[in-house]
């Protein structure tokens, strides 16, 4: 907690990004820090040091101030705590915003192949407790310490994994539709306070993650495949999902509340025109 003597921040004026130094929640930072411009308190594993220097920086370029705490915000013993020291740092009434950006999952099969890799329940439960489950828990930690301003928002980030099947990502899948039922649960019992809550489902984009995952030797064509997807011809970007957090952080996004939006960009809408479209230059090329 603050001490007595210490003056507290102007109620509001904090962006509370729960997983800040990589990927989008990165880029929320940065444009939360310019548009409605707030000082960012991000919460990180430490995982990426080269990555929380690069945000701070683009964050205090744009004169906002820049905190850290490093810690694990998706394990549920342990938000309290992080819930205590973030109070310290940003004072009651503190936080306009929150983004639940919280990725740590495990990914593998269910039920078929080798039953030695099956999905094991420790993994089951680290997935639901980061990707869904922390968003109530940190919702309500934040609740009790009063840390949030009137009409704050509380936003998830989403994704469209379970809107398809890819086999390795059915937890991932089901942590995400029990991110969205939470989603909107929790606008209806918090909009009568003041408060918006939303989720904000967008498409695959170009990130270190998704990198990691395909070979470099692979990503180009991986990369056509995913532009291919999209009805306008590309992937989204970090950039433009920030950007339109910015729109929600700000007046004119007052009214969103219980939604799961969608800036997928019409992603798996194009899927089929896809496969028609390999079949047709398959065709082709035998002709």
């Amino acid at each position: 907690m603050n001490q007595p003597d210490q003056p507290q921040p102007p109620a509001g004026r904090w962006a509370l990004i729960l997983g800040a130094t990589s990927g989008a929640g990165a880029a929320i930072c940065k444009a939360l820090a310019h548009t409605p411009g707030l000082d960012i308190m991000g919460l990180h594993r430490g995982n990426h040091p080269e990555g929380a220097e690069e945000v701070e920086r683009a964050v205090e370029a744009a004169g906002r101030e820049m905190r850290w705490l490093i810690a694990d915000a998706g394990r549920p013993e342990l938000i309290d705590d992080e819930a205590d020291a973030v109070l310290a740092q940003v004072g009651r009434e503190g936080v306009h915003i929150v983004v639940h950006s919280i990725a740590n999952a495990s990914v593998g099969l269910l039920a078929s192949g080798d039953p030695e890799a099956w999905m094991h329940p420790k993994q089951v439960t680290k997935t639901f407790n980061s990707m869904a489950h922390s968003f109530v828990y940190w919702t309500q930690a934040l609740l009790r310490r009063e840390a949030l301003a009137p009409g704050a928002r509380i936003l998830a980030l989403d994704n469209a994994i379970n809107e398809s099947l890819l086999a390795n990502l059915s937890v991932i899948a089901a942590s995400k539709a029990a991110l969205e039922t939470y989603v909107r649960h929790l606008a209806l019992e918090l909009g009568p306070k003041g408060y918006r809550v939303n989720a904000l489902k967008f498409g695959t984009v170009e990130s270190a993650a998704l990198q990691w995952i395909f070979p470099e030797e692979i990503w180009s064509e991986v990369k056509a495949v995913h532009d291919r997807m999209f009805p306008a011809g590309r992937m989204n970007t970090m950039e433009e999902v920030a950007a339109f957090v910015s729109v929600l952080a700000g007046d004119r996004g007052a009214w969103f509340n219980s939604a799961i939006i969608d800036f997928t960009g019409g992603q798996m809408h194009a899927v089929y025109q896809l496969l028609m479209d390999v079949v047709q230059e398959h065709v082709q090329k035998r002709g």
